[in-house]
């Protein structure tokens, strides 16, 4: 019998902050997304005043003025490297492990079947605290779903305090019933309103209705859901990340942009960091998109365009994505347009060493990937943008930016910003 953990942080960006500013812990505190546009974590005291998921910033400003809820802005270098080194205590309680999302990891507890699971969760759940700072929550069943399930009731239930064991028959139905049917792994909103028609309301109905109806409807993987909730694994552990099959960057600006040089400098900088993305994974992008696009709230002014470029030979080159970027970037611009988001999508992408060579090739690629190696290993050591490229501009006070105005040092990353105690 096979048997999964889910380890969960709690509130985890809201978790991270408190780590570093223990006078947090008890008090309303939200992170904001990207451009300081809406709520993307909240504490259990700022939920409690009725603040919701992605509510827009502006829309809930009152309520933080009136009720002195902490506001900050979203500090991707921390939420790393926390994430790193809670997913790095977790490896010590064994060896196999998926990394399902920056806060979240699957562990096999297979192995462990004559042990107390819960004491044992019990002892992992304290030893990331004490290593990282970081609460979690730990549910465990004999199927990742019912690993899921355990792991949302272990976090708001009293009693279960944090860690939830449903390897025992005995208390997975009363479980299921708990579930609404929206909140159960893969089934989304769509198959949750069709499901709901028919009466099935909860994980529970959903464990015993007719699987041929289940079937119909969502196919396979709506059966293989139905028998996860049953106990019996139809997911195992993917230990190996996914290569992605396409990269994509891309931001919506703040205020809009109307100026070339502006959008130039803010496409420059996306293909650098998509290209960054493609030398990490050991991917060479055939092709190359690049778009612009203004409000599409204003319908009566919106505008949309595209270009895509082959490479004769497929690249992570940054110089070589760029120059031909701002190439495809001057045949979509227009003039007097306030452009509210730009991007670039690298696809077709192919692994190392199935790269097809061209012979009449003027590029010296050997000094190129020498080249990029040696930039990746400057920003990797000394920070992200201590090596750029001039396309990108040199200020920092680029309307294109991204704003965090709210944002807590980077702690854990940067000497600079070291806590002072």
């Amino acid at each position: 019998m096979t048997v999964f953990a889910l380890a969960d942080c709690n509130n985890f960006y809201v978790s991270c902050e408190r780590v570093f500013n223990p006078k947090l812990v008890g008090k309303p505190v939200i992170v904001l997304s990207n451009n300081d546009g809406c709520a993307v974590a909240r504490s259990n005291e700022a939920k409690n005043l009725g603040i919701k998921m992605a509510v827009p910033y502006f829309k809930i400003k009152h309520l933080i003025d009136g009720e002195n809820v902490h506001v900050f802005s979203s500090n991707y270098a921390l939420y790393g490297d926390m994430s790193n080194r809670v997913m790095q205590t977790l490896v010590t309680f064994t060896p196999v492990i998926e990394i399902y999302s920056i806060d979240e990891a699957f562990l096999d507890f297979t192995n462990f079947a004559f042990t107390n699971l819960t004491d044992y969760a019990r002892s992992i759940q304290s030893t990331v605290r004490k290593n990282t700072g970081i609460p979690i929550s730990i549910g465990i069943g004999t199927s990742k779903t019912l690993a899921k399930i355990a792991n949302r009731i272990a976090k708001k239930s009293l009693k279960a305090n944090g860690v939830l064991d449903l390897t025992s028959s005995t208390y997975i139905d009363i479980a299921l019933e708990q579930i609404p049917i929206e909140d159960v792994w893969g089934i989304g909103k769509r198959y949750a309103a069709y499901l709901k028609l028919i009466n099935i309301k909860t994980a529970l109905d959903f464990k015993y209705a007719d699987t041929q109806i289940i079937k119909k409807k969502m196919g396979i993987n709506g059966v293989r859901t139905q028998k996860e909730l049953y106990g019996e694994s139809c997911y195992s552990l993917e230990t190996t990340p996914s290569v992605r099959k396409s990269v994509a960057v891309s931001r919506t600006f703040k205020t809009p942009i109307t100026c070339f040089d502006e959008l130039s400098q803010a496409l420059s900088s996306y293909i650098s960091r998509g290209a960054e993305k493609l030398r990490e994974q050991d991917s060479f992008s055939e092709n190359m998109t690049v778009y612009l696009l203004t409000n599409r709230f204003k319908k009566e002014s919106f505008y949309y365009n595209s270009r895509s470029h082959v490479f004769t030979t497929a690249t992570n080159t940054t110089p070589e994505m760029i120059r031909q970027g701002k190439l495809l970037l001057k045949q979509i611009f227009k003039e007097g347009k306030e452009y509210k988001k730009a991007g670039v999508v690298f696809s077709n992408l192919v692994k190392k060493g199935c790269v097809q060579q061209d012979l009449f090739s003027p590029s010296d690629h050997t000094r190129s990937k020498k080249l990029m190696k040696a930039i990746d290993k400057v920003n990797s050591q000394m920070g992200r943008h201590c090596a750029q490229y001039a396309a990108t501009g040199l200020s920092k006070k680029q309307p294109w930016r991204t704003s965090f105005n709210y944002r807590s040092p980077a702690y854990t990353t940067d000497w600079n910003q070291l806590l002072i105690v």
